[in-house]
This record gives structure tokens, sequence and C-alpha cells, in this order.
């Protein structure tokens, strides 16, 4: 049997909505700071316009959506184009559809609530990872990159 040693996530690229900022977010941490090494982003646009390589990955590795709200975008295009997804997990199910369905933000409106928001969403997403490919070890962690002055990872 072969070790699966990365995951890829792809995120909601919705904008009409809080849950597609939040998904997007927390696909981020996870991808830099909470399993590094562990996981790819796979971009959903390019996923769409027929990328290959995304497809390839998708239909190969173990994938799991984040969707900003009860459309499922994301998961509806992987599965139609590339076959099931390992995982599928929804922004409007893990908080509530009315904080998913909220007006959409940018990065700069960050405030601790919404910091909130994607982490409660990140941590899901970072257990959805370690139930596919096992919690790492502290010693097997890649150690998060510090980001340059005035630059702030969630």
């Amino acid at each position: 049997m072969v070790e699966v040693k990365k995951v890829g996530i792809i995120s909601c690229s919705g904008e009409e909505c809080a849950g597609g900022g939040i998904s997007r977010l927390a696909a981020r941490h996870v991808l830099e700071s909470a399993r590094p090494g562990r996981t790819v982003t796979i971009c959903l646009p390019l996923f769409l316009a027929g990328g290959e390589e995304e497809r390839y990955f998708a239909r190969t590795f173990p994938t799991i959506t984040i969707d900003g709200c009860d459309k499922r975008c994301a998961m509806r295009a992987t599965e139609k184009l590339s076959g099931q997804v390992t995982q599928a997990l929804t922004v409007s199910e893990l908080l509530d559809s009315e904080s998913a369905l909220a007006a959409p933000f940018s990065q700069r409106q960050l405030n601790g609530e919404r910091e909130k928001q994607i982490a409660k969403v990140s941590a899901a997403l970072t257990e959805a990872v370690d139930e596919i490919i096992g919690k790492p070890a502290a010693k097997d962690l890649l150690t998060p990159t510090t980001p340059p002055a005035g630059i702030r990872l969630l």
C-alpha cells in the first residue's frame, strides 16, 4: 500500500458571501501554518477551466473541499471533473448559515469575531487532513515561515 503524504484542499472561490472568504483563509492557514508540507491547495478556477494537473491530483490523491455555502460548488465541480472527494466541508455547517451568508469582507476588514470563525473552520479542516493521513508527530511538522514585518498570517 502506498503511503499518502499530501492531501489536496480545494476551497470555495465565491466572492458573494463571507463563507467564501472564510473558506479560503482557513485553507491558507492549514497550508501555511497548521499542516505545511502535508497539504496542497488546488486552484478552483484553474481546475474548472481545464487545468489537467489539478484534475489529475484530485483524481489521484485524497482531496478535501471546503465550500462557503450550501451550494457546494467546489465539491460538485470536483466530483464532476475528477471523481469522489475524500471529505467535503461547508462553512455554513461548521458555523451557521447566517455567518456564512453574511456580506463578503476583505482581509483588511478582519476583526476578532471573523478570526474566531476562520480558526474554527481551520481546526475542522486540519482535523479532516489528520483523519486522512494521520496526525503528525511534532518532529514531522515543518516550521511555518515567519511573515515579513507588517504582514500577519492567521
